[in-house]
């Protein structure tokens, strides 16, 4: 068998994440697009980098996360248990958590100070490209 990269693992993982997230999204009676309708708007977090690197990657990250997402769907999910249903918390949830997991599946990782195309999971766009070009890969 053979063996996968830890960057190879972690974007399988993401894709697997993201099933999962759609799956979760039908089964609780949610039209599956409900996660393509909200799928850009985590991404508004990339205005910090309108401040510069450190700030944009700080922004970036934050809402790239899955913590944020977690937290917000233990939430709902305790607002649940409690009979108080916020079902449109638990939908935000799930969609966040789909979008971080696809990012992840394609490769944008968390970013690094030094730029929006440094992530931890690799050099993305023209970095990428630059690189395979003068590493002749």
């Amino acid at each position: 068998m053979p063996q996968l990269s830890p960057v190879t693992t972690q974007r399988v993982e993401a894709a697997v994440v993201a099933v999962l997230a759609v799956v979760v999204t039908v089964a609780a009676g949610y039209p599956w697009w409900s996660l393509l309708a909200l799928f850009l708007v985590f991404d508004l977090s990339m205005l910090g980098y309108l401040r510069g690197p450190r700030v944009g990657a700080v922004c970036y990250n934050l809402a790239h996360s899955y913590a944020l997402p977690a937290a917000l769907g233990a939430v709902a999910v305790a607002a649940a248990a409690s009979g108080d249903r916020i079902d449109w918390l638990g939908v935000l949830a799930v969609a966040w958590a789909f979008h971080i997991a696809v990012d992840r599946a394609l490769g944008y990782g968390l970013k690094t100070g030094e730029g929006f195309e440094h992530t931890h999971l690799g050099l993305i766009g023209k970095a990428r490209r630059a690189r395979t070009t003068t590493d002749g890969r």
